[in-house]
């Protein structure tokens, strides 16, 4: 009975973790992929013709040319009803300046600048919106008004958030027509058009992620998890073949097993303080942050994890392996070569998985050692000695300090998919090898 209620405790318990999962992956994976795959507008076509030489130039240009043309309607209507300012009335005029810039604020965030408007210097205001959702956001912003009023229910005296047409305001004057134009052509003017924007991966960011991709956030990611890697395997597995096969029961390497254990539990941040006061201020490996004081540091952080799940992989090969080649005339050190290692290898590369999981997603130990938010891409070469950028410093980054937050949404998004993605990715390879080490040791 207790086996059945077991059985039963566990395959719920599995279910539950399954059903946790989905809610939580189910909609990164959903909104992470729309970053990838989206309705662009005709300003994300220009964006990638110009800075990435994308698309046919000469296409191009005609189809913006149809794009000027169904937006002149708009242009026209302001100029308009700004060249009749003298007839607005007295009690109306302070709210036409008003209402008038906000309109002209609102185009220029949905369409770009003005004919004739001088260029901007930031680039996130030399273009309209790249992506057709975004559209939306900003047309409504043209077409209403953000307004707080007392709640006309009356169930509560807190103020109740509405939206007032602007057209309204503007009734029986030249611009009333505009509201609707705009409206029924914002189509012709932005030009959607479905896309799979696979170049997100490997493209360079503009302008504080509001263009571009993620390439130099995914490379410093992958530069910082494989150098913890190099780093911590051969640390790891020395130090478990240490334990398991040299050294002597004793106080000594009980205290010291008691601290590998410790040092698993300690929170990252305190090796990133370490790493920030030993690699760079003492040692002073590199002149600022780089990728190997980040690596090191992640190095240290996972050490822990490789060398248990190590010792145990070794101490569960059967004793007879060694015994049988001890007995063959082999030595201590070529057993362990030869027949310990390659035995206990598909349980030391789980430690190694369960670890370039952890290194890949850690944020606490590069802020101090390695990430920075902007960077230019260096040759490899030269990359370990300089900062990078990296998947969850830029996550954090975004969610926490960027100024324009709900603009880049989907990049907040992409970049989490993606870094779950390739920690899954980095996972499969390293088990599907696993499992290839497995079947040859078993000789199947």
């Amino acid at each position: 009975m207790l086996d059945h209620s077991f059985t039963g405790m566990g395959f719920i318990s599995v279910g539950l973790m399954g059903v946790v999962l989905l809610v939580i992956l189910l909609p990164i994976v959903y909104r992470g992929a729309q970053a990838y795959i989206f309705t662009e507008t005709i300003e994300h076509r220009r964006f990638q013709n110009e800075k990435f030489q994308r698309g046919d130039a000469q296409e191009l240009a005609e189809e913006y040319r149809a794009v000027k043309a169904a937006r002149l309607p708009v242009y026209e209507a302001i100029e308009k009803f700004e060249a009749k300012k003298r007839e607005w009335p007295k009690d109306k005029k302070r709210e036409f300046r008003s209402e008038l810039k906000a309109v002209k604020k609102a185009l220029h965030h949905l369409l770009g600048p003005a004919p004739g408007e001088k260029t901007p210097v930031l680039m996130r205001q030399q273009f309209g919106q790249t992506r057709w959702d975004r559209a939306q956001v900003k047309l409504h912003e043209v077409l209403y008004r953000e307004d707080w009023v007392e709640d006309p229910t009356g169930q509560t005296k807190e103020l109740v958030q509405v939206f007032v047409p602007r057209v309204d305001l503007f009734k029986g004057t030249e611009l009333e027509p505009m509201f609707e134009y705009t409206e029924k052509n914002v189509e012709l003017m932005l030009r959607p058009k479905l896309t799979f924007y696979w170049q997100f991966l490997i493209d360079r960011s503009y302008d504080a992620h509001f263009f571009g991709g993620i390439g130099p956030e995914v490379r410093g990611t992958l530069l910082l998890t494989l150098g913890a890697i190099v780093f911590a395997i051969p640390f790891g597995i020395i130090a478990a073949i240490y334990l398991c096969e040299y050294a002597k029961p004793s106080k000594t390497v009980h205290v010291l097993r008691s601290c590998i254990n410790t040092l698993a539990g300690v929170p990252s941040i305190v090796f990133g303080l370490f790493g920030l006061a030993f690699f760079l201020n003492t040692l002073k490996l590199t002149e600022s942050k780089s990728v190997l004081a980040g690596s090191m540091t992640l190095s240290l952080m996972i050490l822990p994890t490789i060398i248990r799940a190590s010792e145990e992989a070794i101490m569960a090969v059967p004793f007879a392996y060694k015994e049988a080649s001890m007995g063959l005339g082999a030595g201590k050190w070529r057993t362990i070569c030869k027949v310990i290692l390659p035995a206990a290898l598909p349980g030391i590369l789980t430690g190694i998985v369960l670890s370039m999981g952890r290194a890949a997603g850690e944020t606490a130990p590069i802020i101090f050692t390695a990430a920075v938010s902007v960077g230019d891409k260096l040759p490899l070469t030269e990359a370990f000695f300089a900062p990078s950028q990296a998947l969850p410093w830029n996550i954090y980054n975004l969610c926490s300090e960027h100024e324009a937050v709900d603009s880049i949404r989907h990049v907040q998004y992409g970049m989490v998919f993606t870094l779950i993605a390739m920690v899954l990715l980095l996972n499969m390879l390293a088990i599907v090898f696993r499992a290839r080490l497995h079947s040859k040791t078993k000789g199947v």
